[in-house]
Protein backbone atom coordinates (compact mmCIF):
# COMPACT_ATOMS: atom_id res chain seq x y z
CA UNK A 1 0.00 0.00 0.00
CA UNK A 2 1.48 3.48 -0.73
CA UNK A 3 1.97 5.90 2.02
CA UNK A 4 2.19 9.47 2.87
CA UNK A 5 3.03 12.33 4.67
CA UNK A 6 6.12 13.74 6.42
CA UNK A 7 9.05 11.75 7.02
CA UNK A 8 9.92 12.94 10.14
CA UNK A 9 7.97 12.81 13.08
CA UNK A 10 8.16 13.78 16.96
CA UNK A 11 7.00 11.83 19.46
CA UNK A 12 6.46 13.60 22.88
CA UNK A 13 7.11 11.68 25.59
CA UNK A 14 8.68 13.58 28.66
CA UNK A 15 5.94 13.60 30.55
CA UNK A 16 6.36 13.04 34.51
CA UNK A 17 3.27 10.85 34.43
CA UNK A 18 2.10 11.11 37.31
CA UNK A 19 -1.56 10.02 37.28
CA UNK A 20 -0.17 6.86 36.56
CA UNK A 21 1.58 6.23 39.47
CA UNK A 22 2.43 3.88 41.26
CA UNK A 23 3.27 1.93 38.04
CA UNK A 24 5.04 5.10 37.30
CA UNK A 25 7.44 5.15 40.29
CA UNK A 26 10.03 3.60 38.83
CA UNK A 27 9.51 3.50 35.02
CA UNK A 28 8.46 6.19 32.36
CA UNK A 29 5.21 5.82 31.43
CA UNK A 30 6.31 5.58 27.42
CA UNK A 31 7.24 1.65 28.98
CA UNK A 32 4.36 1.11 31.01
CA UNK A 33 2.48 -2.27 28.98
CA UNK A 34 -0.60 -2.16 26.92
CA UNK A 35 -1.93 -5.08 25.10
CA UNK A 36 2.05 -6.78 26.01
CA UNK A 37 3.74 -4.01 24.45
CA UNK A 38 4.95 -0.46 25.77
CA UNK A 39 2.69 1.84 25.35
CA UNK A 40 5.30 3.71 23.15
CA UNK A 41 5.74 1.11 20.69
CA UNK A 42 2.04 1.47 19.64
CA UNK A 43 2.78 4.69 18.19
CA UNK A 44 6.37 4.24 16.89
CA UNK A 45 4.84 1.14 14.50
CA UNK A 46 1.90 3.26 13.17
CA UNK A 47 4.35 5.93 12.49
CA UNK A 48 6.66 3.19 10.69
CA UNK A 49 4.51 1.61 8.97
CA UNK A 50 2.95 4.89 7.44
CA UNK A 51 6.42 5.45 5.94
CA UNK A 52 8.04 8.07 8.34
CA UNK A 53 11.64 7.27 8.72
CA UNK A 54 13.16 9.77 11.49
CA UNK A 55 11.12 9.85 14.67
CA UNK A 56 12.48 12.13 17.61
CA UNK A 57 11.94 11.03 20.58
CA UNK A 58 12.14 13.82 23.90
CA UNK A 59 12.99 12.02 27.07
CA UNK A 60 12.99 13.14 30.94
CA UNK A 61 11.39 11.11 33.43
CA UNK A 62 13.75 7.72 33.58
CA UNK A 63 15.04 8.98 30.85
CA UNK A 64 17.51 6.56 30.69
CA UNK A 65 15.18 3.54 30.70
CA UNK A 66 13.35 4.96 27.24
CA UNK A 67 16.52 5.93 25.30
CA UNK A 68 17.78 2.18 26.03
CA UNK A 69 14.61 0.75 24.89
CA UNK A 70 14.82 2.87 21.93
CA UNK A 71 17.92 1.77 20.95
CA UNK A 72 16.64 -1.57 21.13
CA UNK A 73 13.81 -1.12 18.50
CA UNK A 74 14.67 -2.70 15.05
CA UNK A 75 12.43 -0.83 12.87
CA UNK A 76 12.79 0.73 9.95
CA UNK A 77 13.39 4.26 11.23
CA UNK A 78 16.29 6.27 12.89
CA UNK A 79 15.14 7.43 16.08
CA UNK A 80 16.65 10.09 17.87
CA UNK A 81 16.75 11.70 21.53
CA UNK A 82 15.70 15.14 22.35
CA UNK A 83 17.03 15.31 25.82
CA UNK A 84 14.98 17.09 27.99
CA UNK A 85 16.53 15.64 31.13
CA UNK A 86 17.27 19.00 32.74
CA UNK A 87 13.80 20.51 32.40
CA UNK A 88 10.60 20.13 30.77
CA UNK A 89 9.63 22.39 27.87
CA UNK A 90 6.00 21.64 27.52
CA UNK A 91 4.75 20.18 24.18
CA UNK A 92 5.65 23.41 21.75
CA UNK A 93 9.03 24.06 23.82
CA UNK A 94 10.02 20.30 23.43
CA UNK A 95 9.12 20.71 19.44
CA UNK A 96 11.01 24.21 19.41
CA UNK A 97 14.31 22.35 21.51
CA UNK A 98 14.63 19.40 19.04
CA UNK A 99 14.39 21.90 15.77
CA UNK A 100 18.22 20.80 14.65
CA UNK A 101 16.98 16.94 14.49
CA UNK A 102 13.36 17.99 13.07
CA UNK A 103 14.23 20.01 9.98
CA UNK A 104 12.45 22.84 9.01
CA UNK A 105 9.59 21.00 6.72
CA UNK A 106 6.08 19.56 8.27
CA UNK A 107 6.36 16.92 10.49
CA UNK A 108 4.08 14.49 12.43
CA UNK A 109 3.70 15.59 16.28
CA UNK A 110 2.07 13.00 18.41
CA UNK A 111 1.88 12.32 22.05
CA UNK A 112 2.98 9.12 23.31
CA UNK A 113 0.20 8.18 25.36
CA UNK A 114 -2.51 7.29 22.76
CA UNK A 115 -3.51 3.91 21.00
CA UNK A 116 -6.45 3.72 18.88
CA UNK A 117 -7.91 0.40 17.28
CA UNK A 118 -8.81 1.40 13.45
CA UNK A 119 -12.26 0.03 11.42
CA UNK A 120 -10.43 -0.22 8.02
CA UNK A 121 -8.32 2.87 6.35
CA UNK A 122 -5.27 3.45 8.41
CA UNK A 123 -5.58 6.83 10.29
CA UNK A 124 -2.07 8.46 9.49
CA UNK A 125 -2.91 7.57 5.91
CA UNK A 126 -6.47 9.82 5.99
CA UNK A 127 -4.48 12.39 8.12
CA UNK A 128 -1.52 12.37 5.25
CA UNK A 129 -4.04 12.80 2.64
CA UNK A 130 -6.12 15.80 4.66
CA UNK A 131 -2.93 17.60 5.28
CA UNK A 132 -2.65 20.65 2.64
CA UNK A 133 0.15 23.51 3.29
CA UNK A 134 -1.22 25.81 0.52
CA UNK A 135 -4.46 26.44 2.96
CA UNK A 136 -3.10 24.78 6.75
CA UNK A 137 -0.49 25.41 9.38
CA UNK A 138 -1.83 22.51 11.62
CA UNK A 139 -4.45 19.45 10.92
CA UNK A 140 -5.50 17.44 13.99
CA UNK A 141 -7.08 13.89 14.51
CA UNK A 142 -10.15 14.66 16.04
CA UNK A 143 -12.73 12.17 17.18
CA UNK A 144 -16.28 12.42 18.66
CA UNK A 145 -16.27 11.85 22.05
CA UNK A 146 -18.43 8.72 21.68
CA UNK A 147 -15.76 6.65 20.44
CA UNK A 148 -12.88 7.69 23.12
CA UNK A 149 -12.03 6.50 26.09
CA UNK A 150 -10.00 8.49 28.85
CA UNK A 151 -10.92 11.57 28.86
CA UNK A 152 -12.58 13.47 31.46
CA UNK A 153 -12.32 17.23 29.83
CA UNK A 154 -16.01 18.35 27.75
CA UNK A 155 -14.75 18.28 24.83
CA UNK A 156 -12.09 20.26 22.55
CA UNK A 157 -13.04 21.26 19.19
CA UNK A 158 -16.04 21.85 16.72
CA UNK A 159 -15.47 21.08 13.28
CA UNK A 160 -16.65 22.98 10.03
CA UNK A 161 -18.09 21.85 7.07
CA UNK A 162 -14.37 23.03 5.00
CA UNK A 163 -12.68 21.07 8.12
CA UNK A 164 -11.56 23.96 9.89
CA UNK A 165 -11.68 23.88 13.55
CA UNK A 166 -12.85 26.01 16.37
CA UNK A 167 -12.02 25.94 20.00
CA UNK A 168 -14.83 25.33 22.67
CA UNK A 169 -13.72 28.20 23.89
CA UNK A 170 -15.82 29.11 26.94
CA UNK A 171 -18.83 26.95 25.97
CA UNK A 172 -19.33 24.24 28.03
CA UNK A 173 -19.12 20.81 25.90
CA UNK A 174 -17.70 20.98 22.70
CA UNK A 175 -18.40 17.33 20.41
CA UNK A 176 -14.91 16.71 19.87
CA UNK A 177 -12.14 15.41 21.35
CA UNK A 178 -8.56 16.69 20.09
CA UNK A 179 -5.93 13.66 20.09
CA UNK A 180 -2.04 14.86 20.30
CA UNK A 181 -1.72 13.67 16.40
CA UNK A 182 -1.66 16.29 14.22
CA UNK A 183 0.88 17.36 10.89
CA UNK A 184 2.38 20.69 11.86
CA UNK A 185 4.39 23.08 9.87
CA UNK A 186 7.13 23.11 13.02
CA UNK A 187 8.33 26.69 11.55
CA UNK A 188 5.53 28.16 13.58
CA UNK A 189 6.54 27.09 16.59
CA UNK A 190 10.23 27.62 16.30
CA UNK A 191 9.29 31.42 16.05
CA UNK A 192 7.64 31.65 19.56
CA UNK A 193 10.13 33.34 21.90
CA UNK A 194 9.80 31.53 24.73
CA UNK A 195 11.36 28.33 25.84
CA UNK A 196 8.78 26.64 27.63
CA UNK A 197 5.12 26.96 26.13
CA UNK A 198 2.26 24.66 25.14
CA UNK A 199 1.15 23.98 21.18
CA UNK A 200 -2.34 24.80 22.11
CA UNK A 201 -0.99 28.47 21.63
CA UNK A 202 0.60 27.73 17.86
CA UNK A 203 -3.08 26.09 17.33
CA UNK A 204 -5.03 29.03 18.52
CA UNK A 205 -2.97 31.33 16.54
CA UNK A 206 -3.65 29.42 13.41
CA UNK A 207 -7.43 29.43 13.91
CA UNK A 208 -7.16 33.04 14.30
CA UNK A 209 -5.82 33.06 10.68
CA UNK A 210 -8.75 30.37 9.50
CA UNK A 211 -5.56 28.21 9.18
CA UNK A 212 -5.99 25.30 11.98
CA UNK A 213 -7.56 21.90 10.69
CA UNK A 214 -9.02 18.84 11.44
CA UNK A 215 -10.21 15.21 10.08
CA UNK A 216 -12.18 12.53 11.88
CA UNK A 217 -10.25 9.01 10.73
CA UNK A 218 -12.58 6.65 12.37
CA UNK A 219 -11.75 4.19 14.95
CA UNK A 220 -11.62 4.04 18.57
CA UNK A 221 -9.04 6.48 20.23
CA UNK A 222 -8.04 6.03 23.94
CA UNK A 223 -5.48 8.43 26.01
CA UNK A 224 -3.91 5.99 28.56
CA UNK A 225 -3.40 8.46 31.42
CA UNK A 226 -4.03 6.86 34.77
CA UNK A 227 -4.10 3.36 35.85
CA UNK A 228 -8.14 3.28 35.39
CA UNK A 229 -7.58 3.98 31.34
CA UNK A 230 -5.05 1.83 31.28
CA UNK A 231 -7.19 -1.31 32.54
CA UNK A 232 -9.86 -0.08 30.54
CA UNK A 233 -7.74 0.25 27.30
CA UNK A 234 -6.41 -3.13 27.59
CA UNK A 235 -9.81 -4.54 28.01
CA UNK A 236 -11.17 -2.82 24.58
CA UNK A 237 -7.85 -3.92 22.85
CA UNK A 238 -9.10 -7.66 23.39
CA UNK A 239 -12.86 -6.72 21.86
CA UNK A 240 -11.21 -5.38 18.83
CA UNK A 241 -7.88 -5.73 16.96
CA UNK A 242 -5.25 -3.23 17.33
CA UNK A 243 -1.92 -3.06 15.12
Amino acid sequence: MSRSGPATAMVLAAGLGTRMRPLTDHKPKALIEVGGRPLIDHLLDRLEAQGVRRIVVNVHAFADQLQAHLERRRGPAEILISDERADLLETGGGVKKARPLLGEGPIWVANGDYIWIEDGRPALQTLADAWDPRRMDSCLIVIPKARTLGFETPGDFFLAADGGLEHRGGRPEAPLHCFGVQILDPTLVYAVPDEKFSLFRVWMAAAERGRLMGVDPGGFWMQVGDPASLEAAEARLLEGVEG
